[in-house]
């Protein structure tokens, strides 16, 4: 008996080793943004299972990041919800396995300009970035108070970080960004906050989520499940420690008193249930409405939930 024991601690021994080897040497390579919303993967080395190592790739745009989702370059990288719905609108494998955050949008225009409301834009050119959340919501205010996007103003791609830049020096009148670059326009004077945009209770104020692309999820289901988990305890960490939240963000170098402000119009987030799905439904219905997508996908294909749903299971708040 004393031997059988002996050699069953060898065996357990043994194929503990032998996982710690395999996960040695495993690499996660997850794309983001370097913004406040949207740091958690800068994040998950603390929360990543032993023997991971988390590569961190920083994009400016999402549409950069899918393609490097679907070049193999990445495992795994954050995208507006209005960008995997129009990638997955045109069949892309790609699917959306948490959220990343919510709200964050404003739209601003020049303080020493005559723009006092959205009407006021009329003429105007406005800097954007295609295929975010951000362009729906510009495209649905100006809808909403009676201007085309198409015809009536002057849409401008311009990246997320040179918004402000390009305000500031006449450029462009007005943007529709996330944060801090609203926050920041406003207290550096050179913007105005028009409006905080957000749809009403159909599609809220979701905005981002985290994607891979569908191979991955179906060759390897347990390291989606595992970058998932870790995506979920990070984000947790995150929301229920501000401080260390907004100190990390404040070393992208945004100024700690404009993510103090912006804080507000910012949530962390991972959950994908049934509210999210629905609103991400929505969100496609008033894509196609707007022209920006010609047909819906296939959102069982798109939203892969059970993911959140068992790492929200397993998981309790650091």
């Amino acid at each position: 008996m004393k031997r059988f024991l002996i050699g069953l601690c060898a065996l357990a021994a043994a194929v503990a080793g032998a996982a710690d080897r395999a996960a040695a040497g495993e690499a996660w390579r997850v794309g983001t943004w370097k913004t406040a919303q949207t740091i958690a993967p800068y994040f998950y080395q603390e929360f990543a299972p032993r023997g991971v190592e988390v590569k961190v790739f920083s994009f400016t745009n999402p549409a950069d990041q899918k393609m490097a989702l679907l070049a193999g370059s990445l495992d795994m990288c954050g995208t507006t919800l209005a960008h995997a719905v129009a990638a997955a609108s045109r069949g892309e494998p790609v699917a959306v396995v948490a959220a990343l955050c919510n709200r964050c949008s404003a739209l601003v225009a020049a303080a020493d300009g005559p723009v006092e409301r959205v009407t006021d834009l009329a003429g105007r050119r406005i800097g954007y970035v295609p295929g975010t959340m951000h362009e729906i919501l510009l495209r649905e205010a100006l809808s909403k108070n009676g201007l085309s996007p198409d015809r009536d103003v002057t849409l401008l791609r311009v990246d997320f970080f040179d918004m402000g830049t390009a305000l500031a020096t006449g450029g462009i009148d007005a943007f529709l960004s996330g944060e801090p670059f609203p926050t920041l326009a406003r207290m550096q004077g050179y913007g105005k906050i028009l409006a905080y945009p957000y749809y009403g209770e159909a599609v809220g104020d979701i905005n981002a989520g985290m994607l891979v692309a569908a191979s991955l999820l179906e060759e390897e289901p347990d390291k989606v499940a595992a970058m998932v988990r870790t995506h979920v305890l990070a984000t947790r960490h995150l929301a229920a420690h501000r401080e260390a939240w907004l100190s990390a963000a404040a070393k992208f170098g945004t100024p700690r008193e404009v993510l103090e402000q912006a804080a507000d119009n910012m949530e962390l987030a991972w959950d994908m249930d049934a509210t999210f799905a629905a609103r991400v439904r929505a969100l496609g219905e008033r894509m196609e409405a707007l022209g920006v997508i010609s047909r819906q996908p296939d959102y069982e294909k798109l939203l892969v939930r059970r993911f959140v749903i068992e790492a929200g299971e397993t998981t309790a708040n650091p």
